[in-house]
């Protein structure tokens, strides 16, 4: 025990260690960037897309090649792209050791958690950093998706107006709000230097992986083959747009008193244990020092949280 006390002592200050020299680095090349593009203005950094892409998943050689191994690597890369966040896997993946390492060194010092429990808290504070990625990634396809449609009239009223589809989007890119403006401006140029059309906006809908995108895709490249009037197409696909997110936003409504009900009594019962342990501790204390307590408390756990994604899962209504 104090030998594997000792190595996750090490490991943790390792770590903590690589850390910080990352951090350091990572705010010198932050602060050089700033100095050299003083004179750009924050939107145009926010709203421009990147034609020179790093697609190093670390700048530590050694780590980055053990990365390039795991297929999830490249999920969580392509997530993170997707999420708007210019953080690297390489970063990443130290966080979440770190957390994990200290999330562990903290629960072993309880001696009467076991041992697949301690390990199981570690995994789970180390998937922070992972669901925070993946909520920012939603959130920005949310408002992907509130904006889309009105970026589609606008490119409509841009083709009605005469300009070309290449002007049309930068146009509009140049007008909408991001992240409609960042991923349309990179279609944009992907296709004004050289790539083809189809190529350029199938990379639209892998970015964006949404159903409005892929049809928007779609209906300009039968465009490009058939002919039509294109604005119309995408004057009645806009239309279509708004009408299933109010259709989406009455279900999400709807199901808000199923998941505030869920929410309730996920946190009820650990409510009342918190409670009884400041009202009266050795009653609670039975429990964690019993013999069979330890599994009673597991079960609870586990059926407390099976409980609360079986109540999600019921809700969440698909459109």
């Amino acid at each position: 025990m104090l030998a594997l006390s000792s190595i996750l002592v090490f490991l943790t200050t390792f770590l903590a260690a690589g850390l910080t020299v990352l951090i350091a680095w990572f705010a010198l090349e932050r602060m050089g960037a700033e100095a050299r593009a003083e004179d750009v203005s924050e939107h145009l950094l926010d709203s421009s897309p990147r034609l020179l892409k790093d697609e190093s998943l670390s700048t530590i050689s050694p780590w980055a090649r053990v990365l390039e191994r795991s297929d999830l690597v490249h999920i969580m890369h392509r997530h993170l792209l997707q999420a708007g966040l210019t953080w690297s896997v390489g970063r990443v993946t130290l966080v979440m050791l770190l957390a994990a390492s200290v999330a562990l060194a903290i629960a072993m010092q309880f001696e009467w958690l076991p041992g697949w429990a301690d390990m199981l808290i570690a995994a789970c504070v180390a998937c922070i950093p992972y669901l925070y990625i993946l909520r920012k990634r939603a959130k920005r396809f949310e408002e992907f998706e509130q904006n889309f449609p009105d970026a589609l009239d606008s490119v409509a009223r841009s083709l009605r107006a005469g300009h070309p589809f290449a002007s049309a989007l930068e146009i509009v890119a140049d007008e909408c709000e991001p992240p409609v403006a960042a991923e349309l401006r990179q279609t944009a140029i992907e296709g004004n230097l050289g790539t083809s059309w189809e190529v350029a906006l199938s990379n639209l809908a892998e970015r964006v992986p949404l159903l409005e995108v892929s049809m928007f895709a779609a209906a300009v490249e039968l465009q490009s083959r058939t002919g039509g009037k294109l604005n119309e197409v995408l004057l009645k696909l806009a239309e279509n747009m708004r009408e299933a997110s109010a259709l989406k936003g009455e279900v999400k409504a709807l199901a808000a008193h199923g998941k505030l009900t869920g929410m309730v009594l996920t946190i009820l019962p650990l409510a009342i244990a918190a409670i009884m342990m400041i009202v009266n501790p050795s009653y609670i204390a039975i429990l964690a020092y019993h013999a069979y307590g330890k599994y009673l408390i597991a079960a609870a756990v586990i059926c407390l949280v099976s409980a609360h994604f079986v109540i999600r899962r019921v809700v969440d209504i698909k459109i």
